[in-house]
């Protein structure tokens, strides 16, 4: 694990000193998987060359042979890598892949984002400050990279993918559709105009919650699903049970005539 090139998370030429337990190890993932505490990035004061195994105070640059420990190295992180574009944002607190012209802080959300994205999200503040909802691990300091969904939550990218192949299009958290969906609920109308309702649930009405919009309304029933006259979305959830179509009174009336009439003994005709 220790070697000249680093380890399976980062390229150094060196190892951290933890200054938690005193031991050498090449990053603090590292010493995390084998220890059982964690090692606190921002106190590590000494690191080894994996070059002359000298010990010196942390620099980029090894004091005794010169070797360099990381192309990118950051004096607050102390972190030491291959050069990835990498940048220190000081709201964030940590060190981010960049290039940073690429990437913009967002201060409710208290994270970095996309430019792509700036003025086009839906802000959730210190959305990263959150574990994934999937996994329950941490963002904000993960090595995978976040996926933010339209209704502002953010979850892991990787978790975010294994959602969508196990078929579930809703956040987490608060079941707002997690990606563009009005394609799939076209396919859905072409589903229930050919499959209609048994005669008896014909006309039959449900009162429903838009997930996506948070409209309240009453909509035909079907089995396949229950369209929100708001925004058109089947991201819906049924409040209350079916409400089924009163027959008119007269209607009523007629049929219990003829039930009766058929419910009587035939007399005979006279000659």
């Amino acid at each position: 694990m220790a070697s000249p090139v680093g380890c399976e998370h980062y390229v150094r030429s060196c190892l951290l000193k933890a200054p938690c337990c005193g031991k050498l190890y090449v990053c603090r993932l590292c010493h995390d998987a084998e220890e059982n505490h964690q090692m606190d990035r921002f106190k590590v004061r000494e690191v080894q060359c994996s070059e002359c195994q000298t010990v010196q105070q942390a620099q980029q640059t090894c004091q005794q042979c010169h070797s360099q420990f990381g192309e990118y190295y950051c004096d607050i992180c102390h972190l030491f890598d291959k050069d990835k574009k990498q940048y220190h944002c000081q709201p964030c607190g940590i060190c981010r892949i960049g290039p940073r012209e690429k990437y913009f802080h967002c201060l409710k959300c208290n994270l970095c984002l996309a430019q792509d994205l700036r003025g086009k999200h839906k802000c959730v503040e210190n959305v990263s400050r959150q574990n994934c909802p999937v996994c329950m691990e941490d963002i904000h300091t993960s090595r995978i990279g976040g996926h933010v969904l339209p209704c502002g939550h953010l979850l892991h990218k990787t978790c975010f993918d294994d959602m969508v192949k196990t078929g579930a299009y809703r956040c987490p958290l608060c079941m707002h559709s997690a990606w563009e969906m009005e394609g799939h609920w076209d396919q859905i109308d072409i589903e229930i105009s050919m499959s209609p309702m048994p005669t008896e649930y014909q006309g039959a009405t449900v009162k429903i919650i838009c997930n996506d919009c948070q409209t309240h309304c009453t909509v035909p029933f079907h089995v396949l699903g229950m369209k929100c006259s708001g925004c058109g979305s089947y991201n819906t959830a049924q409040d209350g049970g079916i409400i089924m179509q009163q027959q008119p009174q007269g209607a009523e009336n007629e049929a219990e005539t003829e039930s009766e009439q058929q419910d009587q003994p035939q007399l005979p005709t006279p000659d």
